[in-house]
């Protein structure tokens, strides 16, 4: 299975946490790498471009920090313009049917801190609510996020783990061992990851 990650950050030059988990991953096996703010510094998305790269995969990542309980402005625009009707969705629209969908996230609050009777008065998944119905919408299977909590003060050996975690993931990808059923079971791939590391 071929896995691409969309990865989405503005300043990235300021980044501790996504500058670290995203070192290496474009030399993987079965993974294309691409960096939108790299790539569309202007906000000039080739559609057709994006378009043929998602179909040639089997599993679409978007890679970004939680900003505002979102997505960065880019990877919105890219969704706008790249997501078009009779291509993404509507009937005729069938480019990402059954394709896998998952978000891996940096988050500043901890994991407590999602929830709805905390800080943040909802749980992250509900917060994700319109990127996951867009990928119900366009066909896809979408999965729980991948989320690096307490991003504003995590340390580098809990961030190493963390990778190490997305690592296990994406090879689970790329055998063909990645059970989507048992990881639906799930609120976190995190979690789904742990159980991974077990057996």
């Amino acid at each position: 299975m071929k896995t691409l990650i969309l990865f989405a950050h503005p300043a990235l030059h300021k980044s501790r946490v996504n500058k670290h988990i995203i070192e290496g991953l474009p030399a993987l096996e079965c993974v294309t790498f691409r960096d939108l703010y790299e790539e569309y510094p202007e906000f000039d998305i080739d559609v057709k471009c994006e378009q043929e790269m998602v179909e040639q995969h089997d599993i679409i990542i978007f890679q970004f920090p939680l900003f505002w309980y979102s997505t960065p402005a880019l990877l919105k625009e890219w969704q706008d313009l790249v997501l078009e009707h009779g291509w993404a969705f509507g009937s005729s629209g069938n480019a990402l049917k059954d394709k896998l969908f998952m978000c891996s996230i940096t988050a500043g609050g901890p994991r407590k801190a999602y929830t709805e009777k905390d800080f943040h008065q909802h749980t992250l998944n509900q917060l994700l609510s319109p990127l996951r119905q867009t990928a119900t919408l366009c066909k896809m299977i979408p999965l729980p996020p991948f989320v690096v909590f307490g991003a504003h003060g995590i340390q580098l050996p809990d961030i190493t783990e963390h990778k190490s975690e997305l690592l296990r993931l994406l090879e689970s990808f790329r055998t063909g061992s990645f059970d989507p059923d048992r990881a639906l079971e799930h609120e976190y791939m995190n979690d789904y990851v742990a159980q991974l590391k077990k057996s």
